[in-house]
């Protein structure tokens, strides 16, 4: 597949930009019979960077991806078996009537009413102790 890309593809995009379908001759230099060919490495790198990128997208995009909807499963149920960890234990303890709620409500507003009649009586002073600071001011 990838190869077909850079020969079909590629490689007749070069030919149109340079006039050559293969880059191999393509900057080439010659000196004392040995030949020094940038061209080619120019399409080994650019084959490599084709190959990579047809390999990050067609294989590590979707197994990331894959994983993600995985993990987003696994928290889902994870959550969904808490719930229902938590709606049996609701289960199972009895539920109050509403005669024991109402029980219940009035033991707790007579005791925050006597809490209130303590404070209140602390924070009255006495009539004797009116009269008393009274008498020691004058």
């Amino acid at each position: 597949m990838v190869n077909s890309i850079v020969n079909n593809v590629i490689n007749p995009f070069i030919a149109m930009i340079f006039g050559k379908p293969n880059m191999d001759g393509l900057l080439a230099i010659t000196f004392n019979n040995a030949t020094v060919s940038f061209g080619a490495v120019l399409g080994a790198i650019l084959n490599f960077l084709i190959i990579a990128a047809a390999v990050y997208f067609c294989i590590l995009v979707p197994i990331n991806k894959f994983r993600d909807v995985t993990e987003a499963l696994l928290a889902k149920t994870k959550l969904a078996e808490e719930r229902s960890k938590a709606e049996e234990e609701a289960a199972k303890e009895p539920e109050i009537s509403t005669e024991e709620q109402t029980i219940l409500l009035l033991q707790q507003i007579r005791d925050e009413l006597a809490r209130q009649n303590a404070r209140n009586t602390q924070n009255v002073p006495n009539d004797s102790d009116t009269v008393a600071g009274a008498v020691a001011v004058r």
